[in-house]
């Protein structure tokens, strides 16, 4: 039986890091692997900034009704379930139309905070970064 193994497995789950942001927090369960892995919550009617990345692509799986996503110019209001894939350097936004909203995010490439810029935010945060 070949082995199709070509990367460690840990023998244990990872820690899972949780950060907070002024909109809620999310969950972490891998950093800089081949991807990582966040979950996103956003607090009724809240929203993330309107930002793009240079260093990675993302994935964004739906867990919650209620969410609305810009991506580029084309604003989305995807269902449980659905996926969103977002481009390299492509503007976007996650926000509440009502309740909470879950999303799983899948980031392909080196994911870090460094990497982000902001058009718009409703926390005034900096323009680069965290």
């Amino acid at each position: 039986m070949p082995n199709y193994v070509t990367k460690p497995i840990p023998p244990e789950m990872p820690d899972i890091d949780h950060i907070d942001r002024p909109w809620g927090f999310f969950e972490q369960f891998a950093n800089n692997e081949d991807v990582t892995v966040s979950l996103m919550s956003v607090k009724a009617d809240q929203r993330l900034s309107l930002q793009s990345h240079t260093a990675r692509a993302e994935l964004w799986i739906v867990l919650d009704d209620g969410a609305a996503v810009q991506v580029g110019e084309e604003i989305l209001y995807p269902k449980a379930g659905e996926k969103v894939w977002i481009p390299v350097n492509t503007k976007h936004r996650l926000s509440s139309t009502g309740p909470t909203v879950r999303v799983l995010e899948v980031a392909f490439g080196n994911w870090q905070l460094e990497d982000i810029t902001r058009y718009d935010d409703d926390y005034a945060r900096p323009e680069q970064g965290d």
